[in-house]
């Protein structure tokens, strides 16, 4: 059983930056694989970006690419997401997730079994 609490949304302007952090409880082993995903209002969810847990080995979807990073903290059991140079194309709610298939990483959000409450990130000027 994993439980996912989402931190760090909010208001920014285009091309500012902005923080998630993403709090794990229970059990997160080397081969899980922790993302982000997010979805605007009649859009379906988007993949962002994964990491594996044990190698830090990431995928990054293609909208996000070279502005976004994902990374985390063992010890502290946080997986975190800097975003720069927002756009207001980015403009949704920001999920934290963590599979359960313990195989490579995947960027489809079926993929994935466990998930936070999300944290909304609103780009706007």
């Amino acid at each position: 059983q994993v439980q996912l609490v989402e931190s760090g949304g909010g208001l920014v302007q285009p091309g500012g930056s902005l923080r998630l952090s993403c709090e794990v409880s229970g059990a997160i082993f080397t081969r899980n694989v922790a993302g982000w995903f997010r979805q605007a209002p009649g859009k379906d969810r988007e993949f962002v970006a994964a990491i594996k847990w044990g190698d830090e080995s990431t995928i990054y979807g293609d909208a996000v690419k070279d502005r976004f990073y994902i990374s985390r903290e063992q010890e502290k059991k946080m997986v975190y997401l800097q975003m720069n140079s927002l756009k207001p194309d980015d403009t949704a709610v920001y999920t934290c997730s963590v599979d359960n298939t313990w195989g490579p990483i995947q960027t489809l959000s079926t993929e994935y079994e466990y998930w936070g409450q999300g944290t909304q990130v609103t780009v706007s000027s």
